[in-house]
Order: structure tokens, then C-alpha cells, then sequence
């Protein structure tokens, strides 16, 4: 078995090293890549990113937002979470038999004293009933690549604010994301386990997978990250993982409807929302104003779906015509993601 350590800190750069590792290299054994990311949202390639985001908070906190090749829910990491990544030929591993893939990792856990953690469901590792790491598989020319969370110690408030949207809020046909109950392994490990940082807390899975006593012994099974590949994983991070039309632009055609009541008059708002842009905008209500709003609705048409670009859509626009004595900025929150 050959590994990967990451030193980079963005999922986006971790995503694309991922990707040109398993299509681009041939290794003669499994291939195991560890990673870890400052806060970020990663959702599954068939979901609506929007509809799995607390949008506002996400803004607000500034957590980088990217969507992964492989299926599954949305996941949230941040520098608490270990990321792990096994690539294997496809022959040799049956698609979706996420129990026989992740078992190494398990037993590295159990030998760390975690001896309740186990495969549960479809593609998930509990201990106690509580979710610590969700996987997701990816096959292509010949490859199969698993990977999957550890929460070590993840700020799980965090978590329970970025990933919580409103289900009345959204309507799609994209996949959704079950929430369960979660936690981290960090307690459930043998003391001397317990204060670790990610990175040391990586390095003894490592050593456990590879039933080693230091790295210096492994060091011939690592791949370095050659300048000829780094260029490579550049264009893929920007034809896929910083590419707003690969994250956002892939979501499947949704609906949103938004109704808010305003002491000048209540306003429900609906927008059709294909590609990541408006195709269609209603307002509804009770509201005064001296110029028709089919005449806001039609300048909306083909915005981008973001806070940003509603704002600066919205900015030269005298609101007051069409929803008298309301304001502005209380419109764009009411219609923006």
C-alpha cells in the first residue's frame, strides 16, 4: 500500500489531488490519501447545493462550499476532521461495499480503543449509535475510489447550524441529505489518544494501517507530489471544485417560495431556479407600489442564485416603486438564498 499526505488545508485543492491521483496515476497497490480542511461544506454530486446550506450562516462564517465527484449527502469538515481516501482497482472491490473498503480503517480505530465503532447502514461508521464518518464511492476508467470523514473533534454546533435549512423553504428533485446524530471518536479512544492534534491523530491511523512504529519506516511508501502533477491538479481544482458552475450550476431545477409579512403588506415570493440562475420570479401579496412588478420580476430573470449577485442586481433598482415603504434590504433577504 502506497500513501498520500496532504499539506494543504482546502478541500478544493484536496479534491482535485484526489482526483488526478486516481485517474491519472497507475500505482501496482491500494493507494490511501489522508487530508484535512479548514470549515467547508462539501455536498454530494447529485444534490441541490442550496437546499442542504443554511445559506445565511454559511455567508456569515465564511465556509468554503464545493461539490465532490461521488454521491452521497453534504458533509461538513473543519480542521477537527480527518479526511481518508482509498483507491483501488475497480475489479477488485465491489461498488458500494463500503463495509469491506473502510474495514482497515476500523480496526486502526478499534487498536486505538475505539471497539464499538463499526459499518452501519448504507455507508456510514457509528459507535454508540452516533454517526463519526460518512462515505461515498466514485468509479471511473477502471478505478474505485472510497472516501470518508473521521470527526475527531469537530465543532459539532457548527455543524448543526451550517447543514440545517428550512425543508419548506426549497423544493427539488436533488438528493437529499439524511441527518443523524453525530459525534466525535475523540472520546471513545484509549487516553493516551484523546489530546492529539488532527495531524497527530493521522499520523497513528497511519502507523496502524501500515502496523508500523514510526513513520520513518513507512517513508518508502510514500508519493510525493511532483511539480508535473501539481500543475494537473491545478486545472482540475479549476474546472471542477472553484468552478461555480460545477457547484452550484449542477444542482437540478428547484423551486423557492418565500412569504413574509411587512407592516406595509405581506409579500410571497416564488422563483424557478435552473442551472444555478432565475428562470422565473413571481410577487404575490397584499403590497402598494406605482410601477407594476412584472417589470422587477422580467429584470430578474437570469441572475445567478447568490446573495452577491441578487444584491448588486437589486442595488440600482428604486424598490420603493414596486413594495412601497419596504425595504430594500429586507426584499433581497427575503428572496436571496
Amino acid at each position: 500500500m502506497y500513501y498520500v499526505v496532504m499539506p494543504s488545508r482546502d478541500i478544493r485543492e484536496n479534491l482535485a489531488t484526489e482526483q488526478y491521483l486516481m485517474n491519472q496515476k497507475n500505482f501496482d497497490e491500494p493507494l490511501v490519501l489522508f487530508y484535512i480542511e479548514k470549515p467547508c461544506i462539501i455536498v454530494g454530486r447529485n444534490q441541490n447545493t442550496i437546499e442542504e446550506l443554511n445559506n445565511d450562516y454559511v455567508r456569515e462564517h465564511q465556509i468554503t462550499v464545493t461539490r465532490r465527484l461521488s454521491g452521497g449527502g453534504a458533509v461538513y469538515q473543519d480542521l477537527g476532521n480527518l479526511c481518508f481516501s482509498f483507491v483501488v482497482d475497480a475489479q477488485d472491490e465491489k461498488f458500494g461495499d463500503f463495509q469491506k473498503i473502510t474495514q482497515p480503517m476500523v480496526d486502526a480505530l478499534h487498536q486505538l480503543g475505539a471497539t464499538g465503532a463499526a459499518v452501519s447502514g448504507r455507508n456510514d461508521i457509528l459507535i454508540d449509535g452516533k454517526k463519526f464518518s460518512g462515505n461515498a464511492m466514485y468509479t471511473r476508467n477502471g478505478k474505485t475510489f472510497s472516501h470518508g470523514t473521521l470527526s475527531y473533534d469537530v465543532d459539532l454546533d457548527v455543524l448543526t447550524h451550517a447543514l440545517k435549512v428550512n425543508p419548506d423553504k426549497i423544493k427539488s428533485k436533488g438528493i437529499k441529505s439524511i441527518r443523524s446524530r453525530v459525534t466525535n471518536i475523540r472520546p471513545y479512544l484509549k487516553p493516551e489518544y484523546q489530546n492529539l492534534t488532527t495531524e497527530q491523530f493521522r499520523d497513528i491511523l497511519l502507523l496502524a494501517l501500515f502496523h508500523a512504529d514510526n513513520l520513518a519506516d513507512i517513508q518508502e511508501h510514500e508519493y510525493q507530489i511532483t511539480a508535473a502533477d501539481q500543475a494537473q491538479i491545478d486545472q482540475l481544482r479549476q474546472q471542477y471544485y472553484d468552478n461555480w458552475d460545477w457547484v452550484y450550476g449542477k444542482s437540478p431545477k428547484f423551486t423557492v417560495k418565500n412569504r413574509k409579512h411587512f407592516d406595509m403588506g405581506t409579500i410571497d415570493a416564488r422563483l424557478q431556479i435552473e442551472h444555478g440562475k432565475i428562470q422565473g420570479i413571481k410577487f404575490y401579496g397584499d403590497f402598494f407600489g406605482s410601477q407594476d412588478v412584472q417589470q422587477l420580476e422580467q429584470q430578474l430573470v437570469g441572475v445567478v442564485y447568490n446573495y452577491d449577485a441578487l444584491q448588486q442586481a437589486l442595488q440600482p433598482l428604486d424598490l420603493d416603486q414596486y413594495f412601497h415603504g419596504i425595504d430594500a434590504t429586507a426584499i433581497l433577504n427575503l428572496i436571496a438564498p
